[in-house]
């Protein structure tokens, strides 16, 4: 399953993953019905799990992707935010979804506990989520982060990263990514994208990376472009200002904000124009996409259509 995974990635057949936020509650079925019932997971290479996105209270990401994966048969990127737990329970974790054949990991640094809706939070960053890399560098090497051998080893384990879509100074994202794919990175996804010249500035950086990278796991390694699709001025705006790494270009941001002169549907049916634009375009250039929908997975199905 894994190994057909990472051949459609480094393939050129499109590749879409879809993300899944657990409920705030005790069970992800209502979810995996409403994925079911729209048939998104046929058209889909595989889905991805957050881990309490914005440090908000959800039902455990690495349980709900075991169960997402054991449903549909695909490959399901679970993702671990560092700020949660320290390198003992990282290691304890891995080992353990490794035993349930979860070997998809997006390591991410996570947002900051402050951000949290759970009363006097704490935050357990041990570092950054270069330290996850690394943990699964040594896993993957049959031993745990203290070089003690591991018995019986894991199963390999392939591991993502994220990115900064944007940045005044580019070259700040190129430090980033070319950091990642050092230590052991596969893929990298990026953060929503606007605009196909952003895009193909993107492409370029991440081959520059390829190239300059230590690493011999890099020459395979793939950018998976993010995308957010928008159907609400407020929403547009508020990734244009307020979101950290993210550009959204002025043309969008002036024909959403028209299109809500005229009313909610009118606006939807605009912005949803304007998502699937850039999603074509940008399948067309690099067919490697991460939809990001707040769940909104009929926006998933409408976007790829039956063209992918």
């Amino acid at each position: 399953m894994f190994e057909k995974f990472c051949n459609r990635l480094h393939s050129d057949q499109p590749f879409i993953t879809v993300e899944i936020t657990p409920p705030h509650g005790a069970s992800i079925d209502g979810v995996i019905e409403t994925i079911e019932r729209l048939k998104l997971d046929e058209k889909v290479t595989g889905f991805s799990v957050t881990d309490n996105p914005l440090a908000k209270l959800k039902m455990s990401g690495i349980l709900s992707a075991i169960k997402v994966q054991q449903r549909f048969e695909k490959p399901v990127i679970a993702t671990m935010s560092m700020r949660d737990t320290n390198k003992l329970s990282l290691q304890s974790t891995l080992l353990g979804a490794n035993d349930f054949n979860l070997r998809t990991i997006l390591a991410l640094t996570g947002d900051p506990a402050k951000l949290s809706d759970q009363p006097e939070v704490k935050g357990v960053l041990e570092r950054d989520s270069t330290l996850l890399l690394s943990i699964i560098y040594h896993l993957n090497k049959g031993v745990d982060y203290s070089n003690k051998e591991l018995n019986p080893k894991p199963r390999p384990i392939y591991p993502f990263a994220v990115s900064n879509a944007y940045a005044k100074d580019m070259r700040h994202i190129k430090k980033k990514m070319l950091k990642k794919l050092n230590y052991g990175a596969r893929g990298i996804i990026t953060q929503p994208v606007y605009d196909l010249e952003n895009a193909k500035e993107l492409i370029a950086i991440f081959e520059e990376c390829k190239a300059e990278s230590i690493r011999e796991t890099a020459k395979e390694a793939e950018l998976i472009l993010g995308q957010f699709p928008v159907v609400r001025a407020k929403t547009a705006n508020f990734i244009s200002d307020k979101v950290p790494g993210i550009t959204v270009p002025k043309d969008i941001i002036d024909e959403m904000n028209l299109a809500s002169m005229d009313g909610e549907e009118r606006e939807q049916e605009v912005g949803f124009a304007l998502s699937k634009n850039v999603f074509d375009q940008i399948m067309q250039i690099h067919s490697k996409v991460h939809l990001m929908t707040h769940n909104r997975f009929d926006l998933c199905s409408q976007l790829i259509g039956e063209n992918y």
